[in-house]
């Protein structure tokens, strides 16, 4: 079978390509022994027609969610054809959406009877199988609409690997985000220094008991860069006095507006402009997370019940009040 295919044409089936078989329950009833034989060659034929209608349509690349026996091997070998059996359905869809084919479930039409239509197959430049490590792979290149792609990680380990893919699926999150809001806040603790001092300034200015609440929640915006310092080992106390100090003349001073970008730089354990070294946050995400963090400790703060469970007294006569009916 090739295991190169250039300008392919792929027929994507969710169906077994074997030997058609009778259902459970159904029986045939023959008088002539002969007639048996028959029977077994038309089972092989109707699977040999379906192949060939996916063949005469086109198709050079055959991918199925089902098995392919060797009776169907050799009819895909001498046509010249890739075809792959057992692939996972929901790769199938991927392919399906990226070459602008459909995953064929059946080929019964409206009026009862079996087709198999050009349209419905998938385009690409080529389809390839490479060797990649321990395993092989089918490459498909080229596709008809450029809007997915397929990334390979390859590392010593399985730790390793779930750790790069736990890494790559939050950068591509975070773009992902970005791309929805088109807005970036600067990172590295920049925004929770700068509203904590924000609202530490806007508490003194309220002489209700609501200023304590309000300098409450300044200060526990600061547990995100003292949490950032802490896990890099760097003395979270200076550098988060630092990230105060520069914040504060930022908002006090219009000189020192450009102050309002620094951050934390844990590499070197400095404060820094994250704008220029190219930390950045997506703003919704930041705004949710905000939005979220209060409305739980809104909910803790709304909680002015308190339900004890009265505790069971211990009862040491075994034996039921009967065994101890004399004690009393």
């Amino acid at each position: 079978m090739p295991k190169y295919i250039k300008n392919a044409k792929i027929a994507m089936l969710d169906f077994s390509l074997q030997k058609t078989k009778m259902k459970m329950g159904v029986q045939m009833l023959i008088s002539d022994p002969d007639k048996l034989e028959d029977m077994r060659k038309r089972e092989c034929d109707i699977t040999k027609e379906r192949i060939l209608k996916i063949i005469s349509a086109g198709a050079n690349v055959i991918l199925t969610t089902g098995g392919i026996d060797e009776l169907c091997q050799k009819y895909f070998l001498e046509a010249g054809v890739m075809a792959v059996r057992r692939c996972r359905k929901i790769d199938l869809k991927r392919i399906a959406k990226a070459t602008g084919g459909q995953l064929i479930s059946s080929l019964a039409n409206m009026e009862g009877e079996e087709t198999f239509e050009a349209s419905m197959l998938g385009e690409a430049e080529e389809v390839v199988q490479e060797r990649v490590s321990d395993d092989e792979l089918i490459m498909v290149k080229g596709t008809k609409n450029h809007n997915s792609a397929s990334i390979i990680l390859r590392g010593a380990n399985e730790f390793f690997l779930d750790e790069m893919e736990r890494s790559l699926h939050d950068s591509l999150c975070a773009v992902k985000r970005v791309l929805e809001s088109k807005k970036v806040v600067p990172g590295g603790g920049a925004v929770e220094a700068a509203l904590s001092v924000y609202l530490e300034n806007f508490a003194t200015t309220i002489g209700s008991r609501e200023q304590l609440a309000i300098a409450e929640f300044a200060k526990s915006l600061l547990v995100i860069p003292k949490t950032l310092a802490v896990n890099a080992a760097k003395d979270a106390t200076d550098l988060v006095a630092k990230l105060r100090a520069y914040h504060n003349s930022s908002q006090q001073k219009s000189e020192h507006s450009a102050l309002r970008n620094v951050g934390l730089d844990l590499i070197e354990g400095s404060v820094k402009d994250c704008v220029k070294m190219g930390v950045l946050e997506p703003a919704i995400s930041k705004i949710k997370s905000l939005k979220f963090a209060t409305e739980a400790a809104i909910t803790i703060l709304r909680i002015d019940d308190l339900i004890k469970l009265q505790k069971e007294k211990e009862d040491h006569r075994y034996g039921g009040d009967e065994c101890y009916a004399g004690d009393d």
